[in-house]
């Protein structure tokens, strides 16, 4: 099956987009080519953009508190398995501390980072970190991979407690969401959505064997889909077939 996944409000937006930032970033300082570790860098330029933002801080410490509180109720709630909700509640105040403890904005060393600061900017620059360009650059890359590998976990260190807070509270919205299957109808499909419930994140599965793409849009009440025929080189198309999806609306 193939997931899309959609979000409902900005804060969730940027939590996916954090996420898929972290996530490449972890698989490319499993690497040992140089040509890898350029693009970790890079990756870790743009995460840390994106954790600059003067709101997320903010939004992480709500988004945390208000997990714990709907959680919180079931302690003392004998079908409830306790390990699991203690377990849940420990990895909440563990990402409390963390954040808590972190002077500034997630990510502010790599900005404030002199070496690195002058690597970004040339890498604002088309073809802007050849040799000529930044030579210590080019000295760094020959570096043996041992060590350019230790100078990307020192650099990526800042964004741990980030990266487990993201991973977390996206968990947790995720797991709240129950699937079921649903049909489309002439290339569309629509919801609507009860008032008073904050949803966060629209999930949706396509069988891969499928040829369409779906065009997403949310708010607060309705849920609409229109599928999408891809095309080489070329815009896609509407498509007017019925099929079936499994849909998770979580919240």
């Amino acid at each position: 099956m193939i997931l899309y996944e959609y979000p409902f409000n900005e804060r969730i937006r940027v939590y996916l987009r954090l996420e898929y930032l972290l996530q490449r970033l972890q698989l490319l300082l499993e690497r040992s080519n140089p040509i890898d570790h350029h693009y970790a860098l890079q990756t870790l330029f743009e995460t840390a953009e994106v954790a600059a933002r003067a709101d997320l801080k903010a939004g992480l410490f709500k988004d945390l508190e208000r997990h714990k509180s709907i959680l919180q109720p079931y302690l003392d709630n004998p079908e409830a398995d306790q390990a699991v909700l203690e377990r849940i509640i420990g990895k909440i105040d563990a990402c409390v501390d963390g954040l808590t403890a972190m002077p500034g904005k997630p990510g502010q060393e790599i900005l404030d980072n002199e070496w690195l600061t002058a690597v970004r900017n040339r890498m604002a620059i088309s073809g802007g970190t050849g040799t000529f360009d930044l030579p210590f650059y080019h000295y760094w890359q020959n570096l043996a991979a041992t060590t350019r590998l230790q100078n990307l976990e020192e650099w990526t260190s800042s964004l741990v407690v980030l990266a487990d807070t993201v991973f977390l509270l996206l968990k947790l919205v995720r797991d709240s969401g129950n699937t079921r299957r649903v049909a489309a109808h002439n290339g569309q499909f629509q919801q609507n959505l009860p008032a008073n419930r904050n949803f966060q994140l629209l999930r949706l599965w396509l069988q891969p064997g499928i040829a369409v793409v779906p065009e997403i849009s949310v708010n607060q009440l309705l849920v609409s889909v229109r599928f999408l025929e891809p095309r080489d080189n070329a815009k896609p198309l509407p498509c007017h077939i019925d099929l079936s999806l499994d849909v998770a609306i979580c919240v």
